[in-house]
């Protein structure tokens, strides 16, 4: 899945509230501000909209190398997730 697919995927799942958020171990608390409700699906949107395909890397998920991780980087911020049908995984929302 290139830019675009993950991208509208993402802005569907933020603008319905169908997502979730990956287990991780550490501070969840200062890489997920949307899952810590510090950030909105709303406000998460207006970064993504903002983001190209030059705001956009992807690579394979350690656990899992058939899953591909998107990250987009933009304005400081830091949008890493994965799709994995019928949905969203946030991993980090942060700055």
């Amino acid at each position: 899945m290139g830019f675009k697919e993950a991208k509208r995927r993402l802005l569907t799942a933020l603008k319905t509230g169908v997502f979730q958020h990956a287990a991780r171990s550490g501070r969840i608390e200062d890489k997920n501000l949307l899952l810590m409700g510090q950030v909105t699906p709303q406000d998460v949107i207006g970064i993504v909209e903002k983001c190209n395909g030059t705001h956009h890397t992807a690579s394979p998920l350690h656990s899992d190398p058939s899953i591909v991780v998107h990250v987009l980087k933009r304005s400081g911020w830091y949008i890493k997730f994965y799709v994995l049908e019928p949905d969203v995984w946030f991993i980090s929302v942060h700055r």
